[in-house]
C-alpha cells in the first residue's frame, strides 16, 4: 500500500472512532481531564493548560506492561523508536527521536539528567534500567534545552522512581520468566529470568525504599546464523530516603548502583566470538526542597561514576564522573502567572586505557587531566495562563561551556483552548532551540578528537491540535520540522587521517504524529498512534519512516485484563562494513509486523497479580540491524506479589 495512502487511513480511522472513546494516552495512557503534566514547563499544570502533547505513562499503565524492558515500554509511544529492543538483550540501543539520535536525547531520573561521560554520544544507557523500579514516564518532545540543557534536542524522557508506601513496611516481589529464541530456532527452553524485590515505608517523618533487580538471559545470538548464544547478565540497586523537618524542609537523599555483562560477536566479519562488555555504574543524590508562599527552592545534586571495559580483539577501558547541580526557585504570582528561574552547573571528566598494536598491556589513550569540561547554564521559564483560552510558555538559557564559550537557546509556546461542555479542543505552536555538547570523547581522543568544536545547534517548529471530549476520547496530531546545524561529524580530513569535525552542511527532519484513544463498548480500550518522518537520506539509517502502534485493552472482569498490541515498523536502509571491497554498502531492510497477547489476573484478595505475554505471536523474521539477530516467538509469564 502506498505510505501516504496508509497513513491517511489510519488518520481517518481515529476521526471517524472518536465518537465512543477513552482516553488513554499513546497506547499506553489512561487520562482523565484533570491530568497534570510537569515536564514542559516544571509545573503540574492541567493537560489541557499545556502547550505540549506530552506522553504519559503511569504506574497503572506500567501494570499492564509487566514482562517488558524500559526500552520496549518507550519505543511503542508516538515519535519514538528505540532500536535494538527485539535483538539480543546485550545489544546497544539507538534512539531515534524526529530523527535525531542517542546525543539529543535527555533522559532524567527524579528530576536530574543522567548521561554516560564515556561514551561517544554522552548518552545513558536504558538497560540499566529496571522497570519494576519505575512508578511513571513522560515524554516530551521537541526542543527542550531551555528547560533541560544540553542534549534536549528531540525529545526529553523524564522518569519518576517509585514513591514510598504509607505503611510502615510494604514488600513488592515480582518474578519473570520468559524464552528467547530466534523465529528459526525450534526449542523454547526458559532463558529469560527478571526477579525484583522493593520494600518500602514510612515511618513518622522518614520515608525509606529500597530494591534490588537482576536479570539474567541466553539463548540467542547477537549475530544472525550463528549458534554460539551471547548471554546478558546484569543487576541494579536502588535506596531511597527522605525526611520531612517541617511543612516547609524536606530532604531526599538516593543511591543507586547499575552493572551488566553482555556478550556481543564480530560484527565486521558477521562471525561468533568471545567478546564481552562490561558496564558499572553508581550514583548519589542529595535533594533538598524549601516551601514558603506560593513557592518553593529546590537543589537537585548527583555525583555519577561509569566504568566501562571491552574484551575484544581491540580491549579498552574507561572511566568517567560527572557531578550535577541543578538550584531552582519556582514561583506562583498566582493561578495564573508562573516563573522558574534555575542555574544548572555540570563538570564532567573522563580517562580510557587501550592496549596498543603489538603491545600486550593496557596505556592510557585520553587523559583525565585534559579530558574535562564544565557546563553553567543560568536559565528561566515563565508560564501565563489566561482567562480567555491563551497560555504561554517561554524560556531562555545562556550556555556557558569551558572549551567553547556561550551559547544562548530560548523557547515560545503559546497554545489556544477553548473549552466545550463535552470537552475542550487546543491548539499550539512552538518554536524552539536547543544545543548538543560535543562530548569528552570527541573533544579530546588523541588520535581523533578536536578542541575546537563548537556544540551542535538545533532548531524545532511545531504546530498542532488536541480535542478531548469527556470521558469519551482524546485525539491529537502536531506536524513538526526540526533543522540541524553545526553537525559533528566522524570525517576524513585528508590522507586516511579521521577526526570528528563540525560540518556545514545543514540537516533537516519533518513529519506528523497522530495519536487517538478510543473506547468503542464498555471496559474495551483502542488506541493508536502513527508517526510519519522525513529526513535527510545522510540521517536517515534504520528510521523507518512510517511506524504504527496499536494496542487493544479488554477488562473481562474486576480481575482479569487481556491486552493485544500491534506495531508496524516501514522499511529502513542500513549500512554494513564490505571487508572484501573495504567500503560501505548501504542495504535496504525490509519492513515487518510484530502482534503481542498479554493477560493478567489478579488472586489472594488482589494482593498477587498473575501475568503472561505471547510475544511475535506469528513468528516474524526480520532485521532491525542488518547482519544482527532479532527474536521470535516468545513466551514469558510471571507474577507480581504486594505484602
Amino acid at each position: 500500500m502506498n505510505k501516504t495512502k496508509l497513513f491517511c487511513s489510519m488518520l481517518c480511522m481515529g476521526m471517524l472512532s472518536i465518537g465512543s472513546a477513552q482516553i488513554e494516552q499513546d497506547s499506553v495512557k489512561v487520562e482523565q481531564l484533570d491530568e497534570v503534566v510537569v515536564s514542559d514547563s516544571r509545573f503540574a499544570l492541567k493537560r489541557e493548560n499545556s502547550g505540549k502533547v506530552i506522553t504519559k505513562i503511569t504506574s497503572k499503565t506500567l501494570e499492564k506492561l509487566q514482562g517488558q524492558s524500559v526500552a520496549e515500554i518507550i519505543g511503542r509511544t508516538v515519535g519514538v523508536e528505540i532500536n535494538g529492543v527485539r535483538s539480543n538483550a546485550g545489544q546497544n540501543l539507538s534512539y531515534f527521536v524526529r530523527g535525531g539520535r542517542n546525543r539529543q536525547v535527555s533522559i532524567m531520573i527524579d528530576g536530574i539528567q543522567v548521561t554516560d561521560p564515556s561514551q561517544i554520544a554522552n548518552d545513558y544507557d536504558l538497560r540499566f534500567l529496571n522497570a519494576d523500579q519505575i512508578d511513571s514516564i513522560e515524554i516530551l518532545k521537541g526542543a527542550s534545552s531551555t528547560l533541560y540543557g544540553t542534549g534536549a534536542a528531540t525529545a526529553v524522557i523524564n522518569i519518576k522512581l517509585k514513591e514510598v508506601s504509607k505503611k510502615k513496611v510494604n514488600i513488592n516481589l515480582r518474578s519473570t520468566l520468559g524464552t528467547n529464541r530466534s523465529s528459526e530456532d525450534k526449542s523454547y527452553a526458559l532463558e529469560d529470568f527478571r526477579n525484583s524485590i522493593s520494600v518500602n515505608g514510612t515511618v513518622d517523618k522518614l520515608s525509606y525504599l529500597a530494591s534490588f533487580g537482576l536479570q539474567s538471559t541466553d539463548g540467542l545470538s547477537a549475530i544472525e546464523n550463528t549458534t554460539e548464544s551471547d548471554k546478558f547478565k546484569s543487576n541494579n540497586g536502588n535506596l531511597k530516603l527522605s525526611y520531612n523537618f517541617n511543612n516547609e524542609f524536606s530532604v531526599k537523599t538516593y543511591t543507586s548502583f547499575d552493572n551488566y555483562d553482555a556478550d556481543f560477536d564480530d560484527s565486521f566479519g558477521m562471525m561468533d566470538a568471545d567478546n564481552v562488555t562490561k558496564s558499572n555504574q553508581y550514583r548519589i543524590g542529595l535533594s533538598p526542597e524549601y516551601k514558603y508562599n506560593n513557592g518553593n527552592v529546590v537543589l537537585n545534586a548527583a555525583y555519577n561514576n561509569v566504568e566501562r571495559e571491552i574484551e575484544s580483539d581491540f580491549p579498552s577501558k574507561f572511566n568517567a564522573q560527572s557531578i550535577v547541580l541543578d538550584a531552582f526557585n519556582r514561583y506562583s504570582f498566582d493561578d495564573k502567572f508562573y516563573t522558574v528561574i534555575g542555574l544548572n552547573y555540570q563538570d564532567n571528566q573522563m580517562q580510557s586505557f587501550t592496549i596498543p598494536f603489538g603491545e600486550t598491556d593496557f596505556s592510557q589513550a585520553i587523559n583525565p587531566n585534559n579530558a574535562q569540561f564544565t557546563i553553567t547554564d543560568p536559565y528561566a521559564n515563565v508560564v501565563y495562563i489566561s482567562d480567555f483560552g491563551l497560555n504561554i510558555n517561554a524560556g531562555i538559557r545562556l550556555n556557558n561551556h569551558s572549551e567553547y564559550g556561550s551559547h544562548l537557546v530560548y523557547s515560545l509556546n503559546p497554545s489556544f483552548k477553548e473549552k466545550l461542555d463535552f470537552g475542550y479542543i487546543k491548539g499550539m505552536v512552538s518554536y524552539s532551540t536547543a544545543f548538543i555538547t560535543p562530548s569528552l570523547y570527541q573533544l579530546f581522543e588523541p588520535s581523533f578528537g578536536n578542541a575546537d568544536l563548537e556544540p551542535e545547534e538545533n532548531d524545532t517548529f511545531e504546530i498542532g491540535a488536541e480535542l478531548h471530549l469527556k470521558d469519551k476520547a482524546t485525539l491529537s496530531l502536531v506536524y513538526f520540522n526540526r533543522n540541524e546545524d553545526n553537525f559533528i561529524d566522524f570525517v576524513d580530513i585528508g590522507g586516511f587521517v579521521f577526526q570528528y569535525k563540525n560540518i556545514e552542511e545543514s540537516f533537516n527532519a519533518n513529519g506528523l504524529e497522530f495519536v487517538t484513544n478510543v473506547s468503542a463498548v464498555n471496559n474495551l480500550n483502542l488506541n493508536t498512534n502513527v508517526t510519519y518522518t522525513v529526513v535527510n537520506e545522510d540521517l536517515g539509517l534504520r528510521i523507518p519512516e512510517l511506524k504504527i502502534n496499536a494496542r487493544v485493552d479488554y477488562q473481562l472482569c474486576d480481575k482479569t485484563t487481556l491486552g493485544l498490541s500491534y506495531q508496524f515498523n516501514d522499511d529502513r536502509n542500513d549500512i554494513f562494513f564490505d571487508n572484501t571491497t573495504f567500503e560501505n554498502v548501504t542495504v535496504n531492510l525490509e519492513p515487518f509486523i510484530i502482534t503481542d497477547f498479554y493477560v493478567s489476573h489478579k488472586v489472594c484478595k488482589d494482593k498477587m497479580t498473575l501475568f503472561a505475554n505471547v510475544t511475535n505471536i506469528f513468528n516474524e523474521e526480520y532485521q532491525e540491524l542488518f547482519g544482527f539477530e532479532t527474536r521470535g516467538r516468545g513466551f514469558n509469564f510471571g507474577f507480581n506479589l504486594k505484602l
